[in-house]
């Protein structure tokens, strides 16, 4: 019998994606007011040099346990009270600059200065676009009081709450948040999963981890013994990692928790 319920964040409840990609295009149409460039063709560009520089720095190895993405940290400050944070937190400001300023050079653009202020740019859209799934809060809604429920999300504690600072509405349904940040692993790891069920009191079968991601949300729970919820809005295959149950919208999830009683 279900018992408690483990939610992702990031493009399970949050459409992240379009958040950073409509951040994003508002950034670069300023490029193509000033030196006529295709917004799209930029965002590839700083993206590319993104993860470049993201995948160079001493701090990726941690960054890829706690599960914390390059365009992430175009925008996060990191404030968080662990050293690998704090070393985080000084690479980042220099970051941000390199990835748009490579971005424009590798369009041809040589302007250090307009690279910056795209940089000091990018943060402020990507704040103002909090873009939450049209099912998230209905679907919320109907679980809440009926199920424990807990939200897992890998990330910076200091960029995780400010997303949820910015969509205040999601942290009342839950009765804990765990980020993997404070915790000290990510997903996959089994770890995290398991101190997610030592939180809600319940046993493995007795929950269910619901989110978008195989490699992450779906495997680490499979790798706990938790049954695992794929939310497959896009049709993907799902490859090796198989997900115990799969849906195409969050709305779904009441079905299925229907027929799994």
């Amino acid at each position: 019998m279900v018992k408690a319920i483990i939610f992702d964040l990031d493009d399970t409840l949050l459409w992240d994606q379009r958040s950073v990609k409509e951040a994003f295009a508002a950034t670069c149409k300023a490029a193509r007011g000033k030196y006529d460039l295709d917004p799209g063709r930029l965002e590839e560009a700083v993206r590319k040099e993104a993860t470049r520089l993201y995948q160079s720095y001493e701090s990726y190895a941690f960054t890829q346990m706690i599960g914390i993405n390059p365009f992430e940290g175009l925008w996060g400050n990191f404030l968080d009270d662990e050293d690998n944070f704090r070393q985080l937190a000084k690479v980042v400001p220099s970051y941000r600059k390199e990835a748009w300023i490579n971005g424009l050079k590798a369009l041809g653009v040589d302007d250090p200065a307009f690279g910056e202020e795209l940089a000091e740019r990018f943060p402020k859209e990507r704040r103002q676009r909090p873009f939450i799934y049209e099912d998230t809060f209905t679907l919320l809604d109907q679980l809440h009081g009926r199920y424990q429920l807990l939200l897992l999300t890998n990330g910076s504690p200091d960029l995780q709450m400010t997303k949820l600072e910015i969509t205040p509405e999601i942290s009342p349904y839950f009765d804990h948040i765990l980020i993997s940040g404070a915790f000290g692993r990510g997903k996959p790891d089994p770890a995290i999963f398991e101190h997610a069920l030592s939180l809600l009191q319940v046993s493995a079968e007795d929950a269910l981890m619901v989110g978008d991601n195989l490699k992450t949300d779906i495997l680490g729970a499979n790798l706990a013994g938790i049954p695992s919820v794929w939310v497959n809005r896009d049709n993907k295959s799902p490859g090796e990692v198989k997900p115990v149950y799969e849906i195409k919208r969050l709305m779904e999830l009441n079905e299925l928790l229907t027929s799994i009683k």
